[in-house]
C-alpha cells in the first residue's frame, strides 16, 4: 500500500483489509474529493513549466522523466500523474499504490517501501488528488524505503526550487545565514540566487520564528548547529530526513545507508547539502562541513546540477559529490 502524505505510509502491518480509523477517514475524505473534482481535473488555466520525475531508491533509480510532461486545465498533482504515466490507486483513488507497474509494499529485505511525493522539494501534507498544480511546480515522486523516516520533509533534489517559485504558488523571502556572511562561501551561495533571480538577506546565523522565510545556513558545523533546525541532524533521519550525522564538534560526517547503518565517516575537507524541517515552517536548508574546505565544497556544489534528483549530498575533496542515503556495502 502506499500512501503519499507528509506522516509517511501507515497500515502496513495490519491484516489484509484491516485499516485504522485515521486512513478510513482519510481514505472517505478522498473518495468525496474524487468524487466532486474528478480526480482534480477541471477548467481553469493551465499551469506553465511544470515538471515531472519518478524514481526509485531515494532517486538512485530513475523511472520516468518526461522532458516536458503534458499538463491540461486546473491540475492536481494525481491527474498530472495519471495523464503522463500508467498509475494504480487504492481506497477510492486516494493513495498511489503503482507507478507505471513498481508498486509499494516490502523490499527483498523486508523494509516497507512506498511512494512518496515532493512539490519543489517539500514533502506534500495533504493526498496528491487534493494538491493543486501551480506553474513552475517541479513534482517527484519516489519509491522509498521508510523504514528509518516516515517523513522526508525537504529534499535538494528540486533545485532551484522552494527558492524560485516557491510553496503552493507563493514565492517565500530567502535569506542566506552565515558564520562569515562577508566571506568567500556565503558570498557564492548568495550569488548564485541572485544569478536565478532570487534576491536574498545575508545575516548571520541566528535562531529564527520567521516561518515563512526560506533559510540558508552556510558554515561548518561547529557553528551551524547552533540552530534547532539545523541540530536534528545530528539526531538521524527519524528528527530530520536527512541520511548523515555530523558529530557535535563537527569533526566528522557519519554517511548513513536507507535501513540507518553507517556506511563511511569522513572527517576532513567533508562538505554536506541537505534541507529539513522545524515545526511546521518553511524548509531550511544547510550547507555545512567538517572545517572550511568542506563548507567551500557545499558552495561550490550549490546548483542544480550536482543536486538533481538527490535527497541530500556529501562532498569530499577534490569535489565528489555522493548521494545520501548511501546505497547499503
Amino acid at each position: 500500500m502506499s500512501i503519499e502524505r507528509s506522516s509517511g505510509p501507515v497500515g502496513l502491518a495490519l491484516a489484509p483489509g484491516v485499516l485504522p480509523a485515521p486512513v478510513l477517514a482519510l481514505a472517505a475524505i478522498a473518495m468525496a474529493a474524487l468524487a466532486l473534482a474528478g480526480c482534480g481535473l477541471g477548467a481553469g488555466p493551465t499551469p506553465g513549466g511544470v515538471g515531472l520525475l519518478v524514481t526509485r531508491d531515494f532517486g538512485a533509480g530513475a523511472l520516468r522523466v518526461p522532458s516536458a510532461p503534458r499538463v491540461q486545465g486546473s491540475e492536481t498533482v494525481m491527474s498530472l500523474l495519471m495523464r503522463n504515466a500508467t498509475v494504480q490507486t487504492r481506497y477510492g483513488g486516494g493513495f498511489v499504490e503503482s507507478i507505471d507497474g513498481d508498486s509499494g509494499g516490502r523490499s527483498a529485505a523486508g523494509a516497507p517501501e512506498d511512494w512518496f511525493y515532493y512539490v519543489n522539494g517539500v514533502e506534500a501534507p495533504e493526498g496528491a488528488a487534493q494538491r493543486r498544480v501551480h506553474p513552475g511546480d517541479r513534482i517527484w515522486w519516489d519509491l522509498h524505503d521508510w523504514s528509518q523516516s516516515e517523513g522526508v520533509p525537504a529534499v535538494v533534489g528540486s533545485f532551484p526550487e522552494p527558492f524560485l517559485h516557491g510553496i503552493e504558488g507563493r514565492r517565500l523571502p530567502v535569506r542566506v545565514e552565515c558564520s562569515s556572511p562577508r566571506g568567500g562561501a556565503c558570498t557564492r551561495v548568495a550569488h548564485a540566487l541572485l544569478a536565478l533571480g532570487v534576491p536574498a538577506g545575508v545575516s548571520t546565523i541566528a535562531p529564527s520564528d520567521e516561518a515563512q522565510t526560506l533559510r540558508v545556513l552556510v558554515g561548518p558545523w561547529a557553528t551551524v548547529r547552533d540552530d534547532p533546525a539545523a541540530r536534528s541532524i545530528e539526531s538521524g533521519p527519524r528528527a530530520s530526513g536527512v541520511y548523515a550525522r555530523l558529530s557535535a564538534d563537527g569533526r566528522t560526517l557519519t554517511l548513513l545507508d536507507p535501513e540507518g547503518h553507517a556506511t563511511r565517516t569522513l572527517t576532513s575537507g567533508a562538505g554536506l547539502i541537505a534541507a529539513t524541517r522545524y515545526s511546521g515552517g518553511a524548509p531550511v536548508w544547510v550547507l555545512t562541513g567538517t572545517d572550511a574546505g568542506g563548507v567551500d565544497l557545499a558552495a561550490g556544489a550549490f546548483a542544480e546540477g550536482p543536486l538533481h534528483a538527490r535527497f541530500a549530498v556529501a562532498l569530499m575533496p577534490p569535489s565528489t559529490v555522493l548521494a545520501l542515503p548511501r546505497p547499503s556495502p
